[in-house]
């Protein structure tokens, strides 16, 4: 199906929109209660019933809407972002080196790439301890970081690998983590919209689309804040990570099986 398709598709009936904008208020969910999770898990169930490259452009404005407001509180911006510069330089070159190489995200094998991403991220998620990083090897560490992160995704859309590895790595504060999150977010959102255009694959409607979604993804974030206060994160965290397993593991199979 292209975008054209998919524009097509949504215009066809309120189940179709119910759907996704569904899809978009259970991200935003997870989003306001772990302060990540949206474009991943937007991604993820859209790319079950549509091309990978027509999920990505919808998620762009809900993404880059909710990633800026993450960037809170301003005064501490600028030296987050002077210390995080050369991944973010990274994050752009990556992504739009992959775009040009592979499509953004429409190259061959993208669905099974995103399932494997997905369980990839689910495991460390899972598993895996923090590690630390040395201040010294931050210098070359952040931007090969970021190049990977790009071509990550430039190839599936998801673009929480290696990247938020790399940004608890860095023993960060609770509250520098959340806005350096937010920031690399946010330049791997418009990357992948840069790429998406660059490629033909943002149209207006789809545009007008994602714009659209950014209601039921802000309602979701309220609602997530809300279960914070009364659901114990990890427990949270933990339902989020396997559930990412399962649908990874869900889309791998249906690739090698067609």
């Amino acid at each position: 199906m292209s975008n054209s398709d998919l524009v097509a598709f949504t215009g066809q009936g309120a189940a179709v929109w119910a759907l996704v904008a569904a899809v978009f208020t259970l991200a935003g969910t997870v989003k306001g209660v772990i302060g990540l999770g949206l474009p991943t898990l937007s991604m993820a169930l859209l790319a079950v019933w549509m091309p990978p490259a027509a999920a990505a452009a919808l998620l762009i404005v809900p993404s880059l809407v909710t990633n800026v407001w993450q960037l809170q509180p301003w005064g501490t911006l600028s030296r987050i972002t002077r210390r995080l510069a050369g991944m973010q330089t990274g994050i752009v070159a990556g992504t739009l080196m992959g775009a040009w190489c592979f499509g953004a995200p429409a190259g061959a094998g993208a669905t099974m790439a995103l399932g494997v991403s997905l369980v990839c991220y689910a495991a460390w998620g899972l598993l895996a301890r923090p590690l630390k990083v040395p201040a010294s090897h931050e210098c070359w560490l952040g931007p090969l970081a970021g190049v990977l992160t790009g071509g990550i995704t430039a190839v599936t859309g998801v673009f929480v690998l290696p990247a938020v590895v790399y940004l608890q790595s860095l023993e960060l504060s609770r509250d520098e983590l959340i806005q350096a999150m937010g920031l690399s977010f946010t330049t791997s959102t418009v990357a992948l919209g840069l790429a998406l255009a660059g490629q033909g694959g943002y149209s207006a409607p789809l545009l007008g689309v994602s714009l659209a979604m950014l209601v039921p993804a802000i309602a979701g974030m309220a609602l997530g804040q809300w279960v914070r206060m009364r659901l114990p994160v990890p427990v949270f965290k933990r339902c989020f990570f396997t559930g990412l397993a399962l649908l990874g593991i869900y889309m791998v199979l249906r690739e090698i099986h067609r």
